[in-house]
């Protein structure tokens, strides 16, 4: 069954490493153009040159209120319209609460928080216009409180709310906004945070990956090309119903009911 991408144009953020990056290039192996957006462009235009000519680079620095705006508006004047808004941008600082500084919370919600709400506005027309959808990448911490977690959780859980939030306009304005809560995703940061991990311990790098599957209780880590397959269904009519949905996709992390 297709996915019924062809043809449309998705706009992805934090897409130059990692997940963005797989997302960016699940949607474009779907049949759709993708603008990729983020702060390095060397490895943007990178990417987008591996993605092939339905692949569009855009540097910005989305904790700039102008540069949200920029992006969209970039984005309609390469490809004519948008249909997909992908907010994947953002990693906010971990550590021990009386180490982090407000700076740390500011940047924290800037890039996160405060661009998706910056796009999720500029896009807002031009996906209307198009009976489109938005897909936040957010993340399990904002289920699971955790104490070295205390900038990312609660611009996680500020998301989920966004999301809820904007469906019910959307439902208004024929507009589905969704949200996917990766857990623990094989990227450059989990591999770094690991790293360090294993430093502290003093420890081989493979005993403190086992040791951090043990305490999550999860057989595996994740992998960016799993999140980026429910991007994709979530972008397609195949997901047409969904609206408001918070999708877990953590290997069985978040426990609770809500």
């Amino acid at each position: 069954m297709q996915d019924g991408l062809e043809g449309k144009v998705a706009l992805v953020t934090g897409a130059s490493r990692g997940i963005g990056h797989a997302i960016a290039e699940r949607l474009v192996a779907g049949g759709m153009k993708v603008a990729l957006v983020a702060r390095t462009k060397a490895e943007l235009d990178a990417n987008a040159a591996r993605l092939g000519a339905n692949a569009f680079a855009h540097a910005a620095d989305l904790r700039e209120a102008a540069a949200c705006t920029a992006a969209i508006d970039a984005t309609l004047a390469h490809f004519g319209h948008l249909d997909l808004l992908v907010n994947n941008a953002g990693a906010t600082k971990r550590g021990a609460f009386a180490d982090l500084a407000d700076g740390d919370f500011f940047d924290g919600f800037a890039l996160k928080f405060h661009a998706c709400v910056r796009l999720t506005r500029a896009a807002w027309p031009a996906l209307k216009a198009r009976g489109g959808a938005i897909v936040n990448i957010i993340g399990a911490g904002g289920k699971t409180p955790a104490p070295d977690f205390t900038i990312g959780g609660p611009v996680n859980s500020a998301l989920m709310n966004f999301t809820k939030a904007m469906a019910q306009l959307g439902n208004r304005d024929g507009v589905r906004v969704n949200a996917i809560n990766p857990g623990s995703i094989e990227t450059q940061r989990l591999t770094g945070r690991l790293e360090a991990a294993a430093r502290a311990a003093g420890i081989p790098l493979d005993e403190a990956r086992k040791r951090n599957l043990a305490e999550l209780n999860v057989p595996r880590f994740g992998t960016p090309a799993e999140i980026a397959e429910v991007v994709a269904f979530l972008a397609g009519g195949r997901a047409a119903y969904m609206q408001g949905a918070l999708v877990d996709v953590d290997g069985g992390v978040t426990r609770g009911l809500f």
